[in-house]
């Protein structure tokens, strides 16, 4: 379809705007320093006549008539004396012009002392890394000129390095990772540990921008996001990550956070992911998360190999295939999910050459997540049964074709137990939890361009689709709502995004008081107990 030309006062519109408030700004300019004289003698008379009501309502009463009398006796003696009324008039504008002047003391240009102590000590750190024997004008030297190689800086509140511009010789190897990483890590040191920095290297002009970044925000709650079909929102991120923004609701506010969009379907380059993060990192959080949004156009199958109960609030729900915790409930869900994906490539296929659509039962997605596989691999072996990820073959392989999407979450101390087809099929990583560089790196096939930290809140990490960026990573709070620990908004936000209840056809109603409430139901009254509340 073409594209229709916007109209003429859409399109012109915005820059005569952007003129007409330039014009006024200038001129607005242009009248304080025309008026800035008058605005000043303005204002001191306005702090005279302050400075006089406050004298007079300190004076007591019994001495204000001899002040009456000395006032009129200065104010005749001036009006007699030759001139006097010209000299009062003058004095008086003169005095109001000293005390109507402006009192805010100039900022200091440039760093102070220990600002400076600050970046001579980075100087003198950088002068074995950045300076050769070979040069005839080093610009790197012990007792060297700092402002040459820190063309433009910045400090915090706490009088540490939060943006810092560093220029470097030409003959530095900035293409070896090696290099990079030691002066990185001098930077790291030097700068202020306990901080996330951010490093972007630019070879052709020899120049690095050091940035300390903010930390992402944790208070974001899961709700529904507003994202297209095929489109999960796997956390969020700085805003020079990505171009694309969500509106969010936080309490009674609204704004603007920058997602990190994981697309899947037929057209994903990345169809399948791998989670990986040390216990209470957030990596069932993220499955959780995951879960929510994938009910919305698709069905579920969870496969819980911990056994923990992560996910019974989604035991029963409409769109919820099954939840198994168990190692033949597992086998038995894993080997339909296969059947399933190859029946969906023989309708798909058979429709293809049939010169139909596809039928509407294999476009519907297919969601099977699996949070730690290891365990039931072990318990597999002990029982002499196949790995539950053996299945997963045809589900990884050909998942995307099929509109199956996998997701398989692991520990960090249990990764070398996942089979190489996922690891070869999940393109997708996400790592979470402190994570050393060279743990980062084996993991998501790329090194981060910040500095990780060692104690980071639940959820926060890192996240590569395919070979794009490593980007930060912070997920969306989405608990167990029966969890204790849990606060109220944080249950009312997941329980509000979960599905309806599905009842069998061949359930009957049993009154409340006919028998106990079952450990199965426990968790369906404690919902319906937090409702009525």
């Amino acid at each position: 379809m073409a594209r229709r030309p916007l109209p003429r006062i859409l399109s012109n519109g915005t820059a005569q705007i952007a003129r007409s408030r330039e014009l006024a700004r200038t001129a607005a300019d242009s009248a304080t320093d025309v008026l800035h004289p008058l605005i000043t003698i303005t204002r001191g008379l306005r702090r005279l006549a302050t400075a006089g009501r406050r004298r007079w309502a300190a004076t007591p009463k019994d001495r204000r008539g001899p002040l009456l009398f000395l006032v009129a006796s200065v104010i005749l003696v001036v009006a007699l004396v030759p001139y006097g009324p010209l000299l009062a008039a003058i004095t008086l504008m003169a005095a109001a012009a000293w005390t109507g002047r402006d009192r805010t003391d100039p900022e200091p240009e440039g760093p102070d002392e220990s600002q400076v102590q600050r970046l001579r000590s980075l100087y003198e750190a950088l002068v074995p890394y950045f300076s050769a024997a070979e040069d005839p004008a080093p610009l790197y030297a012990h007792g060297g000129d700092w402002e040459k190689a820190f063309p433009a800086y910045d400090f915090d509140d706490t009088g540490r390095v939060s943006r810092l511009l560093i220029h470097y010789p030409a003959y530095f190897a900035d293409g070896e990772t090696d290099c990079r990483a030691r002066i990185e890590q001098l930077l790291h040191a030097k700068s202020g540990r306990g901080r996330e920095y951010h490093f972007e290297w630019d070879e052709e002009g020899n120049q690095l921008a050091v940035t300390v970044l903010a930390p992402l925000p944790t208070d974001i709650a899961a709700q529904r996001f507003v994202t297209a079909p095929g489109e999960t929102v796997l956390g969020f991120t700085d805003p020079t990550g990505v171009q694309r923004t969500l509106p969010l609701t936080h309490g009674e506010e609204q704004r603007d956070v920058p997602p990190v969009v994981w697309r899947t379907g037929v057209r994903s380059t990345e169809p399948h992911l791998l989670v990986a993060g040390e216990p209470g990192s957030g990596t069932s959080t993220l499955l959780r998360s995951l879960a929510l949004q994938a009910l919305r156009h698709g069905d579920v199958l969870i496969v819980e190999g911990g056994g923990t109960g992560e996910y019974a609030c989604l035991t029963g729900r409409d769109g919820v295939l099954a939840v198994e915790c168990g190692l033949a409930g597992a086998l038995a869900s894993l080997e339909w999910a296969a059947h399933e994906t190859e029946r969906r490539l023989i309708a798909a296929n058979r429709a293809r050459q049939a010169g139909h659509p596809a039928p509407d039962d294999t476009k519907r997605p297919l969601w099977i997540l699996l949070d730690r596989p290891s365990v039931l691999g072990h318990v597999a072996a002990a029982d002499g049964h196949p790995d539950p990820q053996t299945l997963l073959q045809v589900p990884l392989r050909h998942g995307r074709a099929a509109n199956v999407t996998v997701v398989v979450a692991e520990h960090f101390d249990t990764l070398d137990t996942l089979s190489d087809a996922v690891r070869q099929h999940t393109r997708a990583r996400v790592v979470l939890g402190p994570a050393s560089p060279d743990r980062l790196e084996a993991v998501l096939g790329a090194p981060p361009h910040t500095t990780p930290v060692k104690d980071v809140p639940p959820g926060r990490g890192y996240a590569r689709l395919g070979t794009g960026p490593v980007l930060r990573l912070q997920v969306p709070a989405t608990p167990d709502p029966y969890d204790d620990a849990t606060s109220d908004t944080h249950r009312r936000a997941v329980l509000d995004l979960l599905p309806d209840r599905t009842t069998p056809a061949d359930a009957q109603p049993v009154p409340a008081d006919a028998q106990p409430v079952s450990a199965e139901a426990q968790p369906v009254a404690a919902e319906a107990a937090i409702v009525e509340s």
